[in-house]
């Protein structure tokens, strides 16, 4: 069989979603589940975008040793300086370059003639090569280029030291026939394509990405670039969980190998879901809630009598387990502990302390705790950060009747650790409590978006609230978890509030640092 790199860009082209905004703990959370998923190649992230991006990249490339870790750079030395800067204490560090090579976005992004792009293409990319032993080269909306133009321009970055040669489908447009033959025409035409590795990298905005993805690696394709539940912009990437199931499970018409372990699928997806805020659609494939499900009566009989009669996959190969252990108030630290780390966490003793101290108050509202209970609480300590001033909810009532307006009472402590109270009303619950928390909070905070879902199932199982608010005109996301609806919305602007001043304070000082 030949082997398919895997190069997820989760934490790069999947942070670019709308509303998404993962701060470095959360990143490095989720890096580590890559690793654990055996990806090949790890995009971290754009370090020369920002501070926040800069060091998360630097904290996975120091951390992750099981996979390459890569960063994105445009075409021009000082990308490419910062990239090396956050990326050399890697285990195999490596660039991606990228520069636009189809007809309208070099004439109206670029305002660049084709010899003008592939100068600078060759240029940075022979400059890269002196810092990084692997650079990948982008052409940016490949599909959309000139075929005789995107075969020069490669045979000319092969030559100054491109190891992957990246054909983006940057827009969605391509169908798997028309991308399977440019892939083809390439292999076909580019003198020295035997010293580079052809990767594709798919957008879904026709639907398409995952199909165009496996016929891009049947016809030459040796690297597949993808997120993990398909996010990233507009209508998001190739999900990586998707074609990696479908290799296995089409292993007679896809004679191609990855190093994913597949029971790895679901709690990777279960973790970029809560982290992004991007919720998993109950018929997505492989990863969602019904994914497993049978509804119909013929559907149901003919699992009673045989699995396979209407399951392709198999819950246990993507690591849905039928079995869940159940923990509750008897349980002790250790058992805990031992649960924690099975769930793949690995949390410091202090996290420990604060995780089994949540459990433990949950446990004394809910008879049994779940796996899907500890993972929430498990992802809320591992990723917060315990350094940062912020605002703490310490206590809130809210005043509700059918003929009476909504009132909320909130007392939290402020980042400079002083109690402010307050009280206000709203039309109902919810906004009582956020025009509440605007009144106590300096900051000049609006409402975007808000999602409450359930963790688990059962009259008693947890509230998550997902927000998006703008803080101070910034952009925030947060969230929050409860056996309370109202505490769990209270928590989840506060943790966007919280996320937006720390991203806003460490920017300021990243602005300052630049020339």
């Amino acid at each position: 069989m030949a082997h398919v790199n895997v190069f997820d860009t989760t934490l790069r082209d999947g942070e670019q979603s709308a509303g998404v905004n993962l701060n470095r703990l959360e990143k490095v959370e989720i890096a580590k589940q890559l690793e654990r998923l055996g990806v090949d190649i790890m995009e971290a992230g754009f370090p020369a975008s920002s501070q926040a991006d800069f060091e998360a990249v630097k904290e996975i490339a120091d951390t992750v040793k099981g996979c390459s870790v890569t960063g994105l750079a445009r075409a021009n030395k000082r990308d490419i300086d910062i990239a090396w800067e956050a990326l050399k204490g890697g285990a195999e560090p490596r660039l991606h370059v990228f520069i636009a090579t189809s007809p309208i976005h070099m004439t109206h992004k670029l305002k660049k003639t084709p010899e003008e792009v592939t100068q600078t293409a060759v240029e940075m990319v022979s400059y890269a090569k002196e810092k990084f032993a692997h650079v990948q080269f982008s052409a940016e909306d490949a599909l959309r280029s000139d075929r005789e133009f995107l075969v020069h321009i490669i045979e000319k970055v092969i030559d100054a030291g491109a190891s992957v040669i990246n054909l983006p489908d940057t827009v969605g447009y391509t169908t798997p026939d028309e991308i399977g033959r440019l892939f083809r025409y390439v292999r076909e035409h580019v003198p020295n394509i035997d010293r580079a590795i052809l990767s594709t990298h798919n957008h879904d905005d026709l639907g398409m990405a995952v199909s165009n993805s496996l016929a891009a690696i049947e016809s030459g394709a040796r690297q597949i670039e993808g997120t993990i539940n398909g996010i990233g912009e507009r209508a998001g990437n190739a999900a990586l969980e998707e074609i990696a199931v479908a290799l296995k499970i089409r292993q007679d018409r896809f004679d191609f190998s990855t190093n994913l372990v597949l029971k790895e699928i679901k709690r990777t997806s279960d973790l970029v879901s809560r982290l992004t805020g991007m919720m998993v659609p109950g018929n997505k494939a492989v990863v969602g809630r019904n994914a497993f499900a049978h509804e119909s009566g013929i559907h149901q009989d003919g699992m009673l009598k045989d699995a396979s009669t209407y399951e392709i996959i198999t819950p246990a190969m993507v690591g849905i387990d039928s079995s869940q252990m159940v923990l509750g108030k008897h349980s002790g630290r250790h058992a805990f502990k031992q649960r924690a780390e099975e769930l793949g966490f690995e949390l410091s003793e202090s996290k420990l302390k604060e995780a089994f101290d949540s459990f433990k108050v949950l446990t004394g509202k809910k008879k049994e705790v779940t796996d899907e209970d500890l993972f929430a609480i498990l992802t809320d300590t591992q990723t917060e950060n315990e350094d940062q001033p912020k605002y703490e909810l310490k206590a809130f009532q809210v005043q509700y009747g059918s003929i009476n307006r909504p009132t909320a009472t909130v007392l939290l402590t402020n980042p400079d650790g002083e109690e402010v109270e307050k009280a206000n009303t709203g039309e109902g619950s919810v906004e009582a409590i956020y025009n509440t928390l605007d009144d106590l909070i300096d900051a000049d905070v609006h409402l975007q978006d808000y999602q409450l879902s359930s963790i688990g199932k059962g009259r008693d199982a947890l509230a998550e609230v997902h927000v998006q608010l703008t803080v101070d005109g910034v952009k925030a996301s947060g969230r929050g978890s409860a056996q309370d609806v109202l505490e769990a919305s209270a928590h989840a602007f506060l943790n966007a509030v919280n996320r937006t001043l720390y991203q806003v304070k460490r920017q300021s000082g990243y602005q300052k640092m630049q020339v």
